[in-house]
């Protein structure tokens, strides 16, 4: 087991006026209880109307997948992603995920965080026997799209009916009904069809709701195996279910590591005090900066690309979650070094309506690269020879922080202690804890998204459906 994800925010505590009151730690005690809250009231079916609609199943979830795996072993619902994802490895090295929003967005930073940047470029061997990985069905994009259908079917014309020239598809959508993932899965599920009608049974795998168009659809085509995305979970908070915890097995990760490290920080939500409490300290923090400074931007600075998808994921939680009643926090992701050579000049010295949080991704589980000595030393760089470029990009973020802090800029950390799927896994449970909390905090209920409905409707229209 990895020791829990911490959270630093004496930088940022150091220039709020009056720091965190005793009244706001008393709101986040009973913020902490409606959200603990909504989960009885979710199980008991008995839904009053001002907290409709109402997910809060997201927070036992892993608990209850992890009992589910101690009590019923291969039966449960873990063994079974684990035997579909292995079944995939096997079958096919190209891997497609189809889904948009929360239905891909966890996955593809889990894929970021835990794989080689250039993890499709490398020999199956060098994979362990794990699909190269590509996401689609989150644009309606032609160029995109027939640039990877061309990929894969040259694949299959090379390797023919052999693991290497098979592709399998993950199709996502709780409906069926979302219409770039419906017609991205028309497309990839006629490659898969095309090159073998007997395979498309094992290669395609859809995660749906109990009802719908897709379920519907994988009833009449007697597709190996459907999985079902829990009622009661939506889309942004489903990263933890078959949404996630399939395309995860599939590529060869953890993913009982992953509901651990949840049901860990859920466990330290419920019990930790106040004071030591990452998920209230998180929200109190980002809410006081929000009400005394006009802080209403929040900036996830990722240091080194790995982490940028985790953010990607995390702006649309804030944003669908809190972004309502012209209200909510906007949510941006940057990554650093990169973005010190553009964002940085306007966070340095632009208006004070950002509150920047560091996501630091602790140990590297592979050995630094150091720079090389060289006889010509006209870049003056030998000075450096020697230096790990760990060692550089810590000189970058202790900097970094240091200019910020001489401007009375407001920074705080959340440091990793490493990453793997256990960490990964606190980490998604403490931002979705922290974005309902937070919302029961001010009055705004965190689940539904009607502002994406709206677009959803026009653009249904504007297509005669």
């Amino acid at each position: 087991m990895s020791e829990l994800l911490s959270y630093h925010p004496e930088a940022a505590l150091a220039v709020l006026p009056g720091g965190l009151s005793r009244d706001l730690a008393r709101a986040l005690e009973s913020a902490r209880q409606d959200t603990l809250n909504d989960v009885e009231i979710w199980q008991s079916g008995q839904i009053p109307q001002d907290r409709e609609p109402l997910d809060a199943g997201f927070i036992q979830w892993p608990e209850e997948l992890l009992a589910d795996l101690q009590l019923h072993g291969s039966a449960s619902l873990v063994a079974r992603l684990n035997t579909c994802g292995a079944r995939l490895r096997d079958q096919a090295d190209s891997l497609v995920v189809l889904g948009i929003g929360g239905s891909y967005m966890g996955m593809r930073a889990m894929s970021e965080s835990l794989r080689s940047p250039f993890w499709n470029e490398l020999s199956r061997e060098q994979r362990n026997g794990c699909p190269r990985l590509y996401f689609e069905g989150w644009n309606v994009d032609t160029d995109n799209q027939r640039a990877l259908l061309q990929l894969l079917q040259n694949r299959a014309e090379q390797s023919g009916q052999t693991p290497e020239g098979r592709t399998a598809v993950i199709v996502i959508s709780k409906s069926g009904g979302t219409l770039e993932t419906a017609v991205a899965f028309r497309l990839f599920r006629d490659l898969i069809e095309a090159s073998s009608a007997a395979a498309a049974r094992d290669l395609i795998v859809p995660v749906t709701g109990l009802q719908g168009r897709l379920r519907s659809l994988a009833e009449a085509s007697g597709w190996s195996d459907a999985f079902t995305i829990p009622d009661g979970i939506g889309g942004r908070f489903s990263v933890l279910t078959p949404v996630g915890l399939l395309p995860a097995a599939a590529s060869g990760m953890n993913i009982t590591a992953l509901l651990q490290g949840a049901a860990a920080m859920t466990e330290h939500f419920r019990t930790a005090p106040f004071e030591s409490n990452v998920v209230l300290q998180y929200v109190a923090v980002g809410h006081a900066f929000e009400q005394k400074c006009g802080a209403t931007t929040r900036i996830l600075s990722t240091w080194g690309s790995r982490l940028e998808a985790v953010g990607l994921w995390y702006d649309q939680l804030l944003s669908e979650s809190l972004g309502k009643h012209e209200r909510g926090a906007t949510p941006l992701t940057v990554v650093n070094t990169r973005d010190l050579h553009s964002r940085g000049q306007q966070h340095q010295e632009g208006r004070r309506d950002k509150l920047i949080t560091n996501l630091l991704p602790g140990v590297s589980s592979q050995d630094s690269l150091q720079v090389p000595p060289h006889r010509h030393d006209q870049d003056q760089l030998n000075r450096l020879a020697g230096t790990s470029l760990q060692k550089i990009l810590q000189a970058a973020i202790d900097g970094t922080n240091q200019a910020y802090a001489d401007d009375r800029r407001p920074t705080a950390d959340i440091r990793l202690p490493l990453l793997n799927e256990h960490v990964l896994g606190q980490l998604f449970q403490m931002l979705m804890l922290a974005t309902v909390v937070e919302g029961r905090l001010v009055g705004t209920n965190p689940y539904g998204q009607p502002g994406v409905e709206a677009y959803k409707k026009n653009m249904q229209a504007n297509l005669g459906l």
